[in-house]
């Protein structure tokens, strides 16, 4: 059995991922392109992420909409839309039960192996919720990275992926 400090700085680990899985599910930086038309005065660079798409233009202008549709996104962003979500709503549920049975609370009892099980359950779950966000951070570059090498993607609007 772990003792309380480790069992603290792998909760504070899993919460630090947690609000960062937040923050990248949030944020539209996913996939950027960008489009000079020989006057660098005129460059725009697009950057799309699982809700939105944002334009930025070199005046310091950003753009931002809201994807109208659902069913209109590819099937990609739809999963990793998916997958990004449960990641969340698992972390929410691993900090629930790894609070539950970690040594410095009081919840589930006193019994020491109980609480034991509680935790890596917890952990077990936090694990899980970390597995969904790699797999959809995957799956999405891996489609930026088909896009990219496909021959019928014109040249000025090739992605990168940050």
């Amino acid at each position: 059995m772990a003792n309380s400090g480790l069992q603290l700085l792998g909760f504070a680990l899993a919460l630090l991922g947690w609000i960062a899985t937040i923050v990248a599910t949030i944020l539209p930086q996913w996939q950027m392109s960008s489009y000079a038309d020989g006057n660098i005065i005129t460059a725009v660079a697009v950057y799309q992420g699982l809700w939105m798409t944002c334009a930025w233009q070199s005046t310091g202008q950003i753009q931002c909409k809201v994807y109208d549709s659902v069913l209109s996104l590819k099937a990609s962003l739809q999963a990793t839309r998916a997958l990004m979500v449960v990641s969340i709503v698992l972390g929410v549920i691993g900090i629930c039960i790894a609070t539950m049975g970690m040594k410095c609370t009081h919840c589930g009892g006193d019994d020491k192996t109980k609480k034991a099980r509680i935790a890596m359950t917890g952990g077990i779950i936090f694990l899980i919720a970390g597995l969904a966000s790699l797999i959809a951070c995957s799956w999405y570059g891996n489609q930026i990275v088909q896009d990219f090498y496909n021959p019928l993607t014109p040249m000025n609007f090739k992605a990168g992926s940050w």
